[in-house]
């Protein structure tokens, strides 16, 4: 398996992609049923594979990866070949970007010297998708952009 296993819920909102998916190996209920009850191993690869084909376009359709934590706020723009980051930082004890207080002290603070921003940009090595993977695994989030594409705008006047 590339990547992890739908969970049970995301298995459940996307059923009739899944019994989409079993068609297409001509794959019916009642096989199905037998194939649950008879032979799980095999249930359970068809899961996989089912999950890793979801995941497969999901990640290649991202665009924008948002990851905040206490202190930093990382914001990712995917494009085929570079991942452009705008890092944004503050090393103000008391400030948690992720609360709304926090993010309303940045938005007052955010040209001050207790906010130190940062542009970064790196060529995906090889599996853009399984880096861009990695990043949700350690906590980003997909994001439709906005704050990416604000900050960039800011930075470059």
């Amino acid at each position: 398996m590339k990547y992890t296993r739908l969970s049970k819920e995301q298995l459940e909102e996307l059923h009739s992609e899944f019994i989409n998916f079993l068609a297409a190996q001509q794959i019916d209920k009642n096989e199905w049923d037998l194939i649950k009850e008879h032979k799980p191993e095999v249930a359970e690869q068809e899961i996989d594979v089912f999950s890793d084909l979801i995941w497969e376009g999901v990640l290649t359709n991202a665009k924008y990866l948002e990851h905040y934590s206490n202190h930093y706020i990382f914001l990712f723009h995917c494009t085929e070949v570079h991942l452009q980051t705008i890092i944004i930082k503050t090393d103000v004890a008391e400030v948690d970007f992720l609360t709304k207080k926090g993010l309303e002290w940045l938005s007052d603070n955010l040209f001050t010297d207790t906010v130190e921003v940062q542009r970064g940009q790196k060529v995906f090595a090889g599996d853009r998708n399984g880096e861009i993977f990695e990043l949700i695994k350690q906590g980003a989030i997909f994001s439709k952009g906005e704050l990416y594409d604000q900050m960039n705008s800011i930075l470059e006047k």
